[in-house]
């Protein structure tokens, strides 16, 4: 019997045959399957677009059940309550906050409103790129800053660059792809200095996967009423990237501005369902644990091979294959895992996204194979 055939059947037997004569010490109890809904182990795995592989939980799940009888409905009726659990977990008022559809969206009408016809945005290269891609489908130029050679935002030559010209600055912090992370200080510093002479859009849909001890989030200039945007997310650490929704914190002022060039509003079934995610810690913490866990394994087999890798402070690695990036999608394609897509300049490296433990173990397995 194939691998292929064994995935269909899954179950335990078929966790057992991908790791080998190994059982999986942290498979998930009945309750856990249960109560987090993790995904199916599926053929090929798909590893390439930093979901969490786990949710929506049973709590939200019930939430979304529940607001299907208000499709009919226009959802800012039902959006109170939410905008006052953000405000409330960010320590501002909800006039700081614009409910987006998905974080990617706040991106893309913010690069809309302040970088439009002739616009600059610096950005770094490379990192995510939906703010930048769009805006300069409406005319704005995009300055591109090299990352250091830590991999990480060179915020000195970004603020070197601001000119009169520079309508924003798109911070990505942990960075995507590299999952780097500024120093406080130095994030601080810039921030502060640079939105004293532009724009600061400060992109914070890792925050959550960060471990060290009190990392500041840029909302702390929000609250000091400076020209800085800060962006959030359900698609990660709550599991609800298909729902699309995010959210925007800026001082009021900012804030009226974004929405008045929204493009659309998030939908009622998203709306209850964040809500209830920002109300189900177990959901978050068992969702945290679970990316910790992953890496660790992925680390290890990296390390066993001798691999080049940054420590992640997201939910992704990103790692040196040595090898032309195409080439070992290609090859890794063959053994069941789909990996990140090309991040030039960096085209001998990957990046791969946590799954649930059986993924995790699919793709180490599939490294080891490729990589030996």
């Amino acid at each position: 019997m194939n691998r292929r055939e064994w995935i269909r059947r899954g179950g335990a037997l078929s966790a057992l045959t991908l790791v080998g004569s190994r059982a999986i010490a942290s498979s998930l109890t009945e309750y856990e399957k249960k109560q987090f809904n993790p995904r199916p182990l599926a053929d090929p795995a798909q590893l390439n677009f930093n979901e969490n592989p786990f949710g929506p939980s049973a709590k939200v799940r019930q939430a979304m059940t529940e607001a299907f009888e208000l499709g009919c409905r226009y959802p800012s009726t039902y959006s109170k309550e939410l905008h006052q659990m953000i405000a409330d977990k960010e320590g501002v008022t909800t006039d700081h906050i614009v409910v987006v559809g998905g974080s990617t969206e706040g991106l893309k009408v913010t690069g809309l409103t302040y970088a439009n016809n002739g616009g600059e945005i610096i950005a770094a290269q490379p990192t995510f790129l939906a703010m930048m891609s769009y805006a300069k489908q409406w005319g704005a130029s995009i300055n591109w800053v090299p990352l250091d050679e830590s991999k990480t935002h060179d915020v000195a030559e970004m603020e070197r660059r601001i000119t009169t010209k520079t309508k924003l600055i798109f911070l990505c912090n942990p960075n995507n792809p590299t999952s780097t992370l500024l120093s406080k200080e130095r994030l601080v510093d810039f921030c502060s200095s640079a939105s004293k002479k532009t724009m600061v859009f400060s992109d914070e849909a890792y925050y959550d996967f960060i471990e060290e001890k009190d990392y500041p989030s840029m909302v702390s200039l929000v609250k000091q009423d400076e020209n800085v945007i800060v962006s959030r997310t359900f698609s990660k650490v709550y599991g609800l990237a298909g729902l699309r929704i995010g959210y925007l914190i800026a001082k009021p002022e900012i804030a009226s501005k974004i929405r008045e060039n929204r493009v659309a509003y998030t939908n009622v079934i998203a709306i209850k369902a964040a809500t209830a995610a920002m109300k189900d810690d177990e959901f978050y913490s068992f969702s945290l644990s679970k990316v910790r866990e992953g890496k660790e394994l992925m680390y290890s087999a990296m390390n066993d091979l001798g691999l080049e890798y940054i420590r992640s402070n997201t939910n992704f690695i990103f790692f040196k294959t040595g090898r032309d990036i195409k080439t070992f999608q290609k090859q890794m394609l063959e053994q069941g895992v789909k990996v990140g897509r090309p991040f030039p300049p960096f085209n001998d490296w990957c990046r791969i996204s946590m799954g649930t433990i059986e993924e995790v173990q699919l793709f180490n397995q599939g490294l080891k194979k490729v990589m030996t």
